[in-house]
């Protein structure tokens, strides 16, 4: 089967019998992938785990002379089932609770929930030579391809005339960031060191602010980011301020080859930038070539507890989220709040939000070396306790 809707025809017979019972499942593997727009072919037994303990209940719902016991060992029992000529695996993994499962999703087909194990988690059962895995592989570039492009319309929609209305026009930011260069470094300092001399590109860089400061104190910066009204203002700012600034228009993963050079003493990214990606492999891999040996990554974000798991509202505070949801979500981009007036033609982002782990063995895997990670609680007196940003650096060592 080469088709979702092939696919979701073979098993509403079976799926519809478990939700009558109430019978928590997943559906893995080929058939997993494809319902979720992978383009692969299911040719082999679909795979549906079911809650262990609902072993017994499946001989008694499904025609006993198509089910067959086919393995068992420490952690799992599998039955197979025929169901018009084509073959299902009943996969029972002991001890194991399929409903609190955090690598279960749901998906909807036809006004239909069904349940399948994400992308994520097929990708940690597969080797990298395997077909899947690149078809995976491939799913995840073409959604961070159009997400770029969905992306650069929104962030070249009057995002200058939004700067000016924060910060001022390029000459008032510019004074600003003359006078106090390492406040608006703040959060930063600790992990920056002596910037004198040093060669640093800040990835999403957007208005430009944090890479002008780091010139002003010395170093040689670069930003990278899609859009032109960001540029446009960064570059004014810089003018003003008499320093220079290297700004590369790009995706961040189409960044030109030359720049991959291993040349950079330090990579920043900060704030509200990581969701913007599907994948987190390439961007990592992109921050290892960018590095010299020694060279440093300092990654400062908004903790997900507080952007996927806590809505707070004043001093109340309530878990409405999953840490663990691994959907993209939409959302209005981000500088919308700073336009005076409101436009017709928004756009919306997609964004991906990770987890600690997640992010942390992205760049583990790349081959850095973690060595700080620091989480930081919100300055409000009303969210004592709650973390609000976290802080990851990481070397690049010989």
């Amino acid at each position: 089967m080469k088709t979702k809707e092939a696919l979701n025809s073979k098993l509403q017979p079976i799926l519809s019998i478990l939700d009558q019972e109430s019978i928590a499942y997943t559906i893995e593997g080929a058939a997993s992938c494809l319902l979720q727009d992978v383009e692969v072919s299911v040719t082999d037994p679909i795979d549906i785990a079911v809650q262990w303990d609902f072993c017994a209940k499946v001989h008694e719902l499904f025609d006993k002379r198509r089910l067959q016991k086919v393995m068992k060992d420490d952690q799992k029992t599998v039955l197979s089932y025929l169901h018009e000529d084509h073959p299902f695996h009943f996969i029972f993994y002991f001890n194991h609770v399929i409903v609190t499962d955090p690598f279960r999703l749901p998906i909807k087909i036809d006004n239909k929930t069904v349940w399948v194990r994400s992308l994520d988690a097929e990708l940690r059962f597969l080797k990298k030579e395997d077909s899947l895995y690149q078809a995976i592989k491939d799913h995840f570039r073409k959604l961070q391809e159009s997400n770029t492009v969905l992306n650069g319309g929104a962030w070249n929609q009057e995002v200058y005339q939004a700067w000016i209305e924060r910060f001022g026009s390029p000459k008032e930011m510019a004074h600003k960031l003359l006078s106090h260069p390492k406040r608006s470094l703040s959060h930063l300092l600790e992990y920056l060191g002596d910037l004198q001399g040093k060669k640093v590109i800040n990835l999403l860089g957007s208005h430009g602010a944090k890479a002008i400061a780091m010139a002003i104190l010395g170093a040689s910066s670069t930003v990278v980011d899609i859009s032109n009204e960001n540029a446009k203002y960064a570059r004014e700012v810089a003018d003003a301020a008499d320093v220079p600034l290297n700004y590369i228009i790009s995706d961040v993963l189409s960044l030109p080859e030359t720049e991959k050079n291993c040349s950079y003493d330090l990579v920043l990214m900060e704030l509200g930038i990581l969701h913007y990606f599907i994948d987190l492999e390439p961007l990592a891999t992109l921050v290892y070539q960018l590095l010299d040996q020694g060279g440093k990554l300092i990654l400062q974000d908004f903790h997900p507890i507080s952007t996927k798991l806590i809505t707070s509202k004043g001093k109340k505070h309530k878990v409405t989220g999953n840490y663990f949801d691994k959907k993209l979500e939409i959302r209005e981009v981000a500088y919308t709040k700073h336009l005076t007036q409101s436009q017709d033609n928004k756009h919306d982002v997609y964004l991906r939000k990770w987890t600690i782990g997640e992010i942390v063995t992205a760049f583990a895997e790349a081959g850095l070396t973690i060595t700080r990670l620091d989480e930081s609680p919100n300055i409000k007196i009303s969210d004592i306790g709650i973390p609000k940003v976290f802080t990851l650096v990481a070397e690049k060592k010989g």
